[in-house]
Order: C-alpha cells, then sequence, then structure tokens
C-alpha cells in the first residue's frame, strides 16, 4: 500500500505540471493511504475501462489544515472518526463522526481539523483510468 504527506504529493505533482508551482495547495499535517484502487468494469459501458474508483484513507492531526482546493474527479466522504471543518462557497459545514459528504471537484474548498484528536476520512473517488497522482489539485480559475 502507498502512503503519502498530501504536501509531499502537492510537491510531486507541481513537479509534474511545472504551471502548478507558484499555485501550490497549502496543506499540514495530513497524511493518507491508498486502500483500494480499481478500473470500472460493469453494466455501464461508457464507463468501463475509462475510470477507476480509488478509495483512500486521509488522516489530519490536531490543527492540520488544507487549503484551497478542487479534486480531479467527484467523491464520497466518511468521517471515520474526529471532526473536520469544511468551507466551501464561504459556508463553513462541520462533519463529524459517521457523517458522509459529497464533493463535486469542481468547487474550491478547505478542510480542517480545529480539534486536538486527530480526524480520520475515508475518500471513494472516480478517476480518470490512468491518474496516478493524488487527487487535490489548485482551484481552477
Amino acid at each position: 500500500m502507498r502512503r503519502y504527506t498530501l504536501l509531499i504529493s502537492m510537491m510531486l505533482l507541481s513537479g509534474a505540471q511545472p504551471a502548478a508551482t507558484q499555485n501550490n495547495v497549502e496543506a499540514r499535517g495530513i497524511t493518507s493511504e491508498v486502500k483500494l484502487e480499481e478500473v470500472i468494469f460493469g453494466h455501464l459501458p461508457e464507463l468501463n475501462d475509462k475510470f477507476k474508483l480509488r478509495a483512500t484513507e486521509v488522516t489530519f492531526a490536531p490543527e492540520a489544515y488544507l487549503g484551497a482546493h478542487h479534486h480531479v474527479g467527484p467523491g464520497i466522504r466518511h468521517v471515520l472518526s474526529g471532526e473536520v471543518t469544511f468551507t466551501e462557497g464561504g459556508e463553513v459545514t462541520i462533519y463529524k463522526a459517521g457523517d458522509y459528504f459529497f464533493e463535486a471537484g469542481n468547487l474550491a474548498h478547505t478542510a480542517q481539523n480545529k480539534t486536538s484528536l486527530p480526524l480520520r476520512i475515508l475518500f471513494v473517488e472516480i478517476l480518470p483510468k490512468n491518474w496516478a497522482m493524488p487527487t487535490v489539485i489548485p482551484p481552477k480559475p
């Protein structure tokens, strides 16, 4: 299994896309581990062999922060433990253990663990089949 820190991953992302070098996503205290990744096959031929599903467990240390960002693809999030302060479009929502929420991917948002306990979130995302990078990207104008 692969283990990333999002900060290192963002550096890799900026290295792969030189234009993004000056627009890195601010991140501190966050690690992630890909738990499962499968290319899509089934009764939806328009998706078959073009996209994959990725499940990633993301851990936010106490006071961890992820600055304004987009995601490569949409996904469902499940808060496994702790609580996340999620800000999108100026609206602040606190999701707690057991909560689910959806991220479209194309709306800039931030996430923060404002507590003194670790936060764990399961991300399940649909991505292009050959996407090998982390899914956090700088917001597009």
